[in-house]
C-alpha cells in the first residue's frame, strides 16, 4: 500500500450529530452514495489498485473504522493502519454507452452493499472493465457511507483517483471540523437553536394549513428490510443546453424545473386532484457558507435537505411551479434553512439505534419530506484525463430509511445524468421506471415547446 504522507493527520473524533445520524440509519438499511465514471483507453495492471492507494492515502476519512461505547453511544472515527480500500475489479463483456453492467451492477448490488463500519475503511471500489468495436472501457465505482460522503463528494474523489492513475498530482487533503463546528456565527448556540425552532414551526403551520400530501406506499415493508433499487436516465447534450437556456430566459433554475416535473410526475400518477399540495425535498450544498469554506474535494458530508411546498395543477404552464420552486429554494437558503434542518437534527435526532425507531417512524409516516431531487448542477468533470477519453461521471445515492423515492442529478461531459432510487416494495419497480420516464418526458416536452 501507499505510504501515507506524514503530513496527513490520521482522523480520531466524535461523528457530529448529522454524522451520527447517518450512521444510525445505516445500521438499520444501508445509506451509501456512490460515484461513477468510464474511462476510454487500456489501463495498466495494478495501475488502478496503486491509485487508489494513494487516493486513500490522501484524505484522513478514507482510513477510519466507526466505533462506539458498549451501549452503542458516542461514535467515533477510530485511524486504520494497513487497511487498503477494497476493490473489486471484473469483466463486463461489451460497453453500452448508455445503460450497460455498470448500472445493473450498481442496481442489484453497489447501492444497497453493506459497508463494515466497523471494520473500515467506510468506502469500497469496483472497476468493471469491458471490451468493444471503439476498444477497452473501464467504469470506476467509488462507494462510501453517506456517514462520510455526498454527491460532491465521491464525484470528487472518483476524479481524483483517475489524476492519480494517469500520473497526475493530487495535493493530500487535511481532515476538517465537524460541520456543525463551522456554521456562520448566526447559527451557533442559542442563536441557531432558536432558528431552528423557528423553522420547525413554520414548518408546522404549513403542515396543518395545506397538507401536502407525499408518495404513498404501495405496500408496508419493515424498516430493517427496505432495499433502495436505481434506474438510470440522463438528458442529452441538446436537451441540456436548449433546458439550461429556457430557464436563463425565464428566470427559472434547471432544479426548479426538474423539481416541477417530479411533483407533476407523481401527481398525475396518483391521480392528485387539482389544489393539491406536495412537499418536495431539495439537498442544498452548503460548503461555501461554511467559515471557513470547505473545499469541493475535501472529504464529508456538506448537504441538508430543505422542503418546498408545490401545488399541483394539470393547466398551469411548469415554468411557473419552477419559477415558485426556484424563488422558494432562494428564500430558503438566504433565511439558513439548511443549517437550521441540521440543528433540528443535533437537537431531536436519535442516539442510539435502539432508541431511534420513535425518530424513524415519525420520519416515515409524517415526515414533511419522502421524495426529493438532489442537483449538483454543474459538476468540472474533465472529458479526458491523462492518456483517457473520459465519460459518464455521476452519482446515486441510497435511501435507508430516510427517503422513498430520490433522484440525483448533475451535469458533466455534455450530458445530465438523473438517477432515480426507490424504496423496493415502498414503490414497486413497475411504478418507479413509469414515474422516471414520465419525469424525463415532461422535460424533454417543455424543452420542444420553449421556443
Amino acid at each position: 500500500m501507499t505510504t501515507i504522507p506524514t503530513s496527513v493527520r490520521a482522523a480520531s473524533r466524535e461523528l457530529s450529530p448529522l454524522e451520527r445520524w447517518y450512521w444510525i440509519a445505516d445500521q438499520i438499511a444501508p445509506l451509501n452514495v456512490l460515484g461513477r465514471v468510464r474511462l476510454h483507453g487500456p489501463v495498466a495492471p495494478g495501475t488502478l489498485r496503486a491509485a487508489l492507494d494513494g487516493l486513500q492515502a490522501r484524505h484522513p476519512l478514507l482510513r477510519v473504522a466507526i466505533e462506539a461505547d458498549e451501549a452503542g453511544r458516542r461514535p467515533r472515527f477510530t485511524p486504520l493502519r494497513d487497511r487498503p480500500v477494497p476493490l473489486e475489479h471484473r469483466a463486463s463483456g461489451a460497453p453500452d454507452a448508455a445503460d450497460g453492467t455498470w448500472a445493473r451492477v450498481v442496481d442489484e448490488e453497489l447501492v444497497d452493499g453493506r459497508i463494515d463500519w466497523r471494520a473500515g475503511p467506510l468506502a469500497r471500489a469496483t472497476v468493471l472493465s469491458g471490451a468493444g468495436p471503439d476498444g477497452e472501457t473501464h467504469d470506476l465505482v467509488l462507494s462510501l457511507l453517506h456517514v462520510v460522503a455526498d454527491g460532491t463528494t465521491v464525484l470528487s474523489l472518483v476524479r481524483q483517483w483517475a489524476e492519480l492513475a494517469a500520473g497526475l498530482p493530487v495535493a493530500p487533503r487535511t481532515l476538517s471540523a465537524p460541520a456543525e463546528d463551522l456554521f456562520p456565527a448566526g447559527h451557533r448556540g442559542p442563536a441557531g437553536l432558536d432558528l431552528a425552532r423557528e423553522k420547525a414551526r413554520r414548518d408546522e403551520d404549513d403542515l396543518r394549513r395545506l397538507a401536502p400530501r407525499r408518495i404513498d406506499a404501495d405496500r408496508p415493508v419493515p424498516f430493517e428490510r427496505r432495499r433502495t433499487r436505481f434506474l438510470h436516465r440522463a438528458l442529452d447534450a441538446a436537451a441540456l443546453d436548449g433546458l439550461a437556456a429556457a430557464g436563463r430566459a425565464r428566470g427559472a433554475t434547471v432544479h426548479g424545473v426538474l423539481a416541477a416535473a417530479m411533483v407533476r410526475a407523481v401527481a398525475e400518477d396518483a391521480g392528485a386532484a387539482d389544489g393539491t399540495w406536495y412537499s418536495i425535498g431539495s439537498p442544498v450544498d452548503f460548503r461555501g457558507d461554511l467559515v471557513p469554506p470547505v473545499a469541493p474535494d475535501d472529504v464529508g458530508s456538506y448537504v441538508a435537505t430543505v422542503p418546498s411546498l408545490v401545488e399541483h395543477a394539470a393547466d398551469r404552464p411548469l415554468w411557473e411551479t419552477a419559477l415558485a420552486v426556484s424563488a422558494d429554494l432562494r428564500t430558503r437558503k438566504a433565511r439558513g434553512e439548511q443549517f437550521s434542518m441540521i440543528r433540528l437534527v443535533g437537537d431531536s435526532g436519535p442516539q442510539t439505534v435502539a432508541e431511534s425507531m420513535p425518530f424513524v417512524r415519525h420520519l416515515d409516516e409524517k415526515g414533511p419530506i419522502n421524495f426529493c431531487v438532489s442537483n449538483i448542477g454543474r459538476f468540472p468533470f474533465p472529458d479526458s484525463i491523462g492518456p483517457w477519453r473520459v465519460s459518464g461521471a455521476q452519482f446515486v445515492a441510497g435511501l435507508s430509511v430516510v427517503g422513498t423515492f430520490v433522484a440525483t442529478v448533475n451535469s458533466s461531459h455534455h450530458q445530465l445524468a438523473w438517477n432515480f432510487t426507490y424504496a423496493e416494495g415502498l414503490v414497486s419497480g413497475e411504478r418507479a421506471a413509469r414515474l422516471a420516464d414520465r419525469c424525463v418526458e415532461i422535460v424533454l416536452d417543455l424543452v420542444r415547446t420553449a421556443g
